[in-house]
């Protein structure tokens, strides 16, 4: 729902609500609050149907209040959090990431080459 709620000097308060004007082809007026599917009135002008919905609205609102809902959301894990630590046993590991920096150490050597030689 689109709301916007104005308090005018003395302390009246309004709500302007968003309304969806729909001119029907054959023949008519539909105004829908947005948001609010259900709330909607029918009119043979523009004017009649925002008039119909004025009422609607009103007397659905005489016996309400709108009020806005905090929830808290637990907050999900990490997706990878799972695999965090799963080669701590391990003991070809430390093998395994000596291996990845003597791979890293020689691309980023061809690198460097390629960089001074202008060969890309």
């Amino acid at each position: 729902m689109s709301a916007t709620t104005v308090i005018h000097p003395g302390g009246i308060v309004y709500m302007i609500y968003d309304v969806l004007i729909e001119h029907k082809i054959e023949g008519g007026v539909t105004a829908t609050v947005l948001g609010w599917q259900d709330c909607q009135a029918q009119g043979s002008t523009k004017a009649e149907a925002l008039d119909k919905l004025h009422q609607l609205l009103t007397t659905r609102l005489q016996n309400t209040e709108i009020v806005s809902l905090e929830i808290d959301l637990a907050k999900p894990e990490h997706p990878w959090m799972k695999f965090a630590g799963m080669f701590k046993d391990d003991p070809d590991f430390e093998e395994l990431l000596a291996d990845i920096a003597v791979y890293r150490h020689e691309l980023d050597e061809k690198w460097e080459e390629c960089y001074h030689s202008q060969c890309l």
